[in-house]
């Protein structure tokens, strides 16, 4: 071989070696540990947009949402992605568009799928719950199940998160649309945690259904913008957690018909001068936060882990931190205080939108940047 092909051959090699290189680089699986169990994290895909709300539709597949009006879904075990027909109009301004998604207890393929999103409505957008059924790779059947009283030419402050009490109940959040009055209006929905029956009619039982000037729909209020619900089935509890302003986002414990405070209680300060929001950090008749972050970590997403994956996380809160920039794990004691956090994937410096558990107990990340990652337990070398 001349010296002139052979050079050629070793450039050639040489860039093949990079690439490949390049490419198992953005797959790499990253070893850690948390509470003496190690785990690793490895990227399924970099190619969305931003990926709002996911849940596991079958063991290997993945329906989400994204921010900026697309439905999709991902097969976990080829990263492919396919994008669905049907999907509304959507108010993709600011935080709002396609928002979040989820399955009832007991889901089927082919039943009921709930969506919120931002709808717009001439000049303005109200957050709205939706339903429908998957077909093939088309959304049918869509419905809008409530437009709820907080239209707003605001771009901010939408909510919203959906979770089941598996009693028939469906639980969702809608933020104060940046207007603060709004958390303690309830002839306004902005501002609540709102109970629904599965087909969108009113429970008989809700706490303000025969309150003059109340929405019946109303659970809770005092919210300023809760961007993650979990009902945990086995202790009965509604856990929350929401934006606060400059310091002071909260985790609740959600209670019918009380109130959360927000704006007459904060533990936030004001964004253009020094002084602290409301009368002060608590007050009577108000439910004080199981936990507050100061400063504000902007908690995107809530999770209560359930799965054997992981047995040593079993019953704690995870959470998406998108200003602070990682995966939020809180330990819960047997009455409900939170006694216990540790932040993981800190030097990802990824704005973490949501977190889902998988069948097999991993947990399954969304980010800004149109990524998911996977948690898994590390693989056993020894």
């Amino acid at each position: 071989m001349s010296k002139t092909r052979l050079a050629v051959v070793t450039m050639l090699l040489a860039i093949f070696i990079t690439m490949t290189a390049l490419m198992l680089q953005g797959n790499a699986s990253t070893e850690n540990v948390s509470e003496g169990m190690r785990y690793r994290v490895e990227t399924l895909t970099n190619k969305l947009g931003v990926p709002w709300g996911m849940v596991f539709i079958a063991d290997d597949t993945i329906i989400f949402t994204e921010r900026g009006g697309k439905v999709g879904t991902l097969q976990t075990g080829n990263g492919k992605i396919t994008y669905l027909n049907g999907a509304p109009d959507v108010w993709a301004r600011g935080q709002g568009g396609m928002l979040d998604m989820a399955l009832p207890p007991g889901y089927v393929a082919g039943g009921w799928i709930y969506f919120t999103y931002s709808k717009p409505l001439g000049n303005t957008s109200a957050t709205t719950l939706a339903r429908a059924k998957l077909t093939d790779n088309n959304l049918i059947e869509w419905r809008d199940l409530l437009i709820t009283e907080s239209a707003s030419k605001a771009k901010r402050h939408f909510g919203s998160r959906i979770a089941f009490d598996g009693n028939g109940h469906l639980f969702f959040t809608i933020g104060d649309r940046g207007h603060r009055p709004n958390g303690q209006d309830l002839s306004s929905h902005a501002g609540s945690v709102l109970r629904l029956n599965l087909d969108g009619s009113v429970p008989a039982d809700n706490p303000f259904i025969d309150t003059p000037g109340a929405l019946p729909e109303i659970w809770s209020y005092g919210h300023r913008n809760p961007q993650g619900i979990f009902f945990d089935q086995q202790n009965q509890r509604l856990w929350l957690n929401e934006h606060g302003p400059r310091g002071g986002d909260e985790i609740n414990l959600v209670l019918p018909g009380q109130n959360y405070g927000w704006p007459i209680t904060s533990h936030g300060k004001e964004y253009h001068k020094p002084g602290a929001v409301g009368e002060g950090k608590y007050k009577p008749g108000i439910e004080a936060p199981k936990k507050v972050y100061i400063p504000s970590i902007a908690p995107g997403s809530l999770l209560l882990y359930t799965g054997d994956a992981f047995p040593l996380w079993r019953g704690n809160l995870f959470s998406g931190a998108l200003k602070l920039t990682h995966l939020n794990r809180l330990t819960v004691d047997g009455s409900g205080n939170i006694v216990g956090e540790e932040r993981l994937l800190e030097t990802r410096n990824e704005r973490i939108r949501n977190v889902i558990q998988s069948p097999e107990g991993w947990l399954y990340v969304s980010t800004d940047s149109g990524k998911i990652l996977i948690i898994k337990p590390a693989i056993n070398t020894e």
